[in-house]
């Protein structure tokens, strides 16, 4: 614990163009420890509305030694996982700075246009001492009275908005349920709401490779009393020196061992995490990227579906996940919403409810490559009245044991099976494709997506001793031109990704379907241990996986496959399901089925969008 009384805070009025304060103190009233923070406002006498951020990435770490420093920290990373290290050279100039950090407002941008920008350290990490504790509800409290300590600041005008990405956005949504005192709006650009589903199991599955990368390389890295990090370029040394390997350890909750060992949503380590969106109240613009396959798109969808918030917007983007959120027109975007509600000046109608339509989605239309921002202003918009978009036409689009994709059922007589090798890899993958016919007209498909299956495990003909007992089910659609090759979209690390991809673990295949968060086209799992179903080998079972949200024009000679795999395919990044504990063979090896009859119908449910 620090010396409380040493005198760290710093106030420059001279040195640039708005007052930069360093290392305020926050007390906590919740918890052990402190927030220390940063704060850039304008030179001005009024009081001025306040925009926060909340996370572990290091306040006083400039975007521009963070880029390098991924690339330093990497262990055998490709250029396509350390695109960090290009990002801040790429970021428009209007929209960086001296203090600009990852993920967060320009101080040197906002403060011009009248606002205050706090950017605070998490509990327990860069100059904030405490417990460690991403993501859950102890820190969250801690956010909570950051926001509520920035509101009572003499040159705060008492209204608060949130605006980041990624982490920045993911914590918004969990702190604006608590309802803190002058939150007056938020924007999660990008930021997942549901920690188990989002982030940490993909339908039950540990998606153990982004947790590792990202817990090891952008957390620990800057945890508070890390030694040696000014001489790294890794941001200031910790004020009061540093703490031992021992130290550090206690005062860490770490998430590569807590996600291997929690396995339901009803352990301890997840539950203790959730909240209910429903207590959101203010307004919120969430912003989905239709890139963000693995990690963000569904909580920015659910986010918005299930806050509580009586002026709510829903805005769908293409990009990489860093630059977007500092171009111009997406700037402009963010100011005219909080200036709506934090200053009072309304331009285009935010707050008055059906002034504007609630929805904003970019239409994937043609081949234009992936990580190229200019070619991708080729995608048109269009804004809807409501999401799901009401006249969606959910459509079946059946598989036949041939390996092809039919509006019509196969009509199969006798029992079929189509069969893979279980516990597929990235490097050996382990998959059955099946193809839609060429598509006589342009057809758009947006929206939710789900599958059903009828699936079974058998062991190995060549280990009839061991039985696999579960089943993980790894979907993907793909999206083929007219000319035959597959169209890549651009992903969150600027790499090449397909349409979609759904999980889902066949053990925890019990769908509550009185629950008002279940639609047919979006099935709802608790996922609990007390959920479990037994997996026996050689039985069928049917089953409907959860695909996440996606948009595509396909053109007239264009083609969609559907790939079922037992594991990673292309287009997964740094966002594998590897864990030998989670996928062990002893439980998974063995071959999957699917299997046609009369009696099992495999198919899948598009939502196809006639025009309006």
């Amino acid at each position: 614990m620090p010396n409380q009384t040493l005198d760290l805070h710093t106030v420059d009025n001279d040195g640039y163009p708005y007052i930069c304060e360093q290392n305020a103190t926050v007390p906590l009233k919740s918890s052990e420890g402190l927030v220390r923070v940063n704060v850039y406002r304008p030179k001005t006498e009024e009081k001025v509305p306040v925009l926060v951020t909340y996370g572990p990435y290091g306040k006083d770490i400039p975007y521009a030694e963070y880029a390098i420093k991924e690339c330093n920290n990497s262990q055998k990373l490709t250029q396509r996982d350390s695109f960090h290290t290009k990002s801040f050279s790429e970021v428009n100039p209007h929209q960086k700075s001296e203090h600009s950090v990852w993920e967060t407002p320009d101080p040197a941008f906002w403060t011009k246009q009248g606002y205050a920008i706090v950017r605070a350290d998490e509990r327990g990490c860069g100059q904030s001492p405490g417990l460690l504790d991403t993501m859950s509800r102890s820190t969250s409290q801690a956010f909570f009275e950051v926001i509520e300590w920035a509101a009572e600041q003499p040159w705060s005008s008492g209204k608060v908005a949130l605006l980041g990405i990624s982490y920045y956005a993911g914590t918004q949504w969990r702190v604006a349920a608590r309802q803190p005192k002058g939150l007056a709006a938020i924007v999660p650009w990008e930021g997942m709401s549901d920690y188990y589903r989002d982030r940490c199991r993909h339908g039950g599955i540990l998606s153990d490779q982004f947790i590792s990368f990202w817990w090891n390389r952008q957390v620990i890295t800057n945890q508070y009393g890390r030694p040696g990090r000014e001489a790294s370029k890794w941001g200031p040394d910790t004020i009061e020196g540093a703490l031992s390997e021992e130290e550090l350890a206690q005062n860490r909750k770490d998430q590569t061992v807590d996600n291997v060992q929690n396995r339901f949503r009803d352990d301890e380590y997840y539950s203790s995490k959730d909240f209910d969106l429903s207590d959101i109240k203010v307004p919120l613009l969430s912003v989905a990227n239709w890139g963000g396959i693995l990690l963000h798109l569904r909580g920015n969808v659910q986010g918005y579906l299930h806050a509580g918030s009586d002026l709510k917007y829903l805005r769908f983007i293409t990009g990489r996940h860093d630059l977007p959120f500092y171009y111009d027109e997406e700037i402009e975007l963010q100011r005219s919403f909080l200036d709506a509600f934090l200053k009072g000046d309304d331009r285009v109608g935010w707050s008055q409810k059906g002034q504007l339509p609630p929805v904003d989605m970019v239409l994937r239309k043609g081949d234009v490559g992936f990580n190229d921002a200019e070619a991708e202003k080729a995608y048109p918009r269009r804004t809807e009245n409501e999401w799901p978009i009401a006249r969606t036409q959910y459509t079946r689009y059946y598989l036949s044991p041939d390996q092809t994709i039919s509006r019509s059922a196969p009509g199969v007589s006798e029992e079929q099976k189509v069969s893979y090798k279980a516990l597929g890899r990235l490097d050996d993958p382990q998959l059955v494709k099946f193809t839609t016919p060429a598509f006589d007209a342009e057809t758009e498909i947006t929206g939710h997506i789900v599958a059903h299956l009828a699936v079974s495990a058998s062991g190995l003909a060549s280990d009839q001793a061991s039985a696999p007992t579960d089943i993980d089910i790894f979907l993907t659609l793909r999206h083929i031109s007219p000319e035959g090759n597959e169209v890549f979209y651009t992903g969150t690390a600027g790499d090449a990704v397909p349409l979609t991809k759904g999980w889902l673990r066949v053990s925890l295949r019990k769908v509550e379907d009185q629950h008002p968060w279940h639609k047919e086209y979006l099935p709802y799992r608790e996922y609990r241990s007390i959920d479990i179903q037994e997996v026996t080998p050689d039985t069928v079972y049917e089953v409907d996986v959860e695909v996440w949200p996606t948009n595509v024009v396909v053109e007239k000679g264009g083609k969609l496959v559907l790939e079922v795999a037992s594991g990673d395919t292309q287009g997964c990044g740094i966002f594998g399901h590897k864990s030998p504990e989670d996928r062990s063979e002893k439980v998974f090896a063995g071959m999957n089925n699917l299997h046609f009859s009369e009696k099992h119908e495999n198919y899948v449910v598009l939502p196809v969008i006639p025009e309006k």
